[in-house]
């Protein structure tokens, strides 16, 4: 089974309203073919919003909060684009306020008029500021042709997260993120190729670009879309990478059922080899508390 993805590297900028920041959105789906099946964005995508508050010259990374007043907007728009495309798209990354805590959130549309989410379970030492929540769910979507998961960000540095999703069925991991630095990028765009490798599964990786005047920290990245390293793949297990720091929209298919014979008949198959001596690994659990 043949699946058709765009990856969107998104830039973000200064805004007068949200209707701005739609404008854009709805540009770039003009260079985002029908018939994807998965469409992502970026972590934190509505960061540039922040530049529509009175004061914004004199916020800093606490008030990153701010952005839950969109939400609502935020998910009508990507609902009624995913709806009308009859696309399923992971929208990146927003502020969700629920009850008094705030959640760095991730929302899946399945362009049937219904999204699913994910809050980010691991938040990344910088963004203790932001004053957000860590959530405590590791689901697996099964929205579109193919089951789905997302690591946001810092996420993926955490390997025991997409072993946690490969076991539970994901073929695709969308890594949606936000890196202030080159260091950053690499950091999780390394982690993504491990995981790909390690749990036989593609990864999907978007960074945020842009700098903009203000308290909004820079988005340094390039996206790409991941394999696992060996035949009938290319060699470095990159299908397709942006430049950095450009507009760009990724499109690449990727085979299902060639998953799934890698991990029996493979070169190095790490999905199944990873687990085959537990016995071993049982014998160092004291190191692991």
């Amino acid at each position: 089974m043949d699946v058709k993805i765009a990856n969107v590297q998104f830039q973000f900028k200064k805004y007068e309203s949200f209707s701005d920041f739609e404008k854009q959105i709805l540009g770039i789906f003009e260079n985002v073919p029908k018939d994807c099946d998965y469409v992502l964005f970026p972590e934190l995508m509505t960061i540039g919003l922040l530049t529509t508050f009175e004061g914004y010259e004199n916020f800093t990374s606490a008030d990153n909060d701010k952005l839950h007043v969109y939400l609502e907007e935020y998910i009508n728009l990507f609902n009624s684009i995913a709806t009308e495309r009859k696309q399923a798209i992971i929208a990146g990354t927003t502020i969700e306020k629920e009850g008094e805590q705030y959640y760095n959130t991730a929302y899946i549309f399945d362009g049937k008029g219904s999204y699913a989410k994910h809050r980010k379970t691991h938040i990344f030492p910088a963004e203790a500021a932001w004053k957000t929540q860590e959530g405590d769910v590791l689901d697996v979507f099964e929205i579109g042709p193919a089951k789905i998961a997302v690591a946001t960000c810092y996420e993926i540095e955490i390997p025991e997260i997409p072993t946690i999703y490969s076991r539970k069925g994901t073929e695709i991991i969308f890594c949606p993120s936000y890196t202030f630095t080159e260091h950053g990028f690499w950091r999780v765009r390394h982690c993504a190729e491990s995981r790909a490798i390690e749990n036989q599964v593609y990864v999907v990786h978007s960074p945020i670009i842009g700098n903009i005047e203000g308290s909004v920290e820079p988005g340094f990245g390039k996206c790409s879309i991941i394999t696992p390293c060996e035949p009938p793949w290319v060699a470095d297990g990159i299908v397709i990478e942006s430049q950095v720091d450009t507009d760009d929209v990724l499109v690449a298919t990727l085979n299902i059922d060639t998953l799934y014979d890698r991990r029996a008949n493979g070169v190095a198959t790490t999905y199944n080899d990873r687990f085959r001596r537990k016995a071993l690994y049982q014998k160092y659990e004291e190191v692991m508390k």
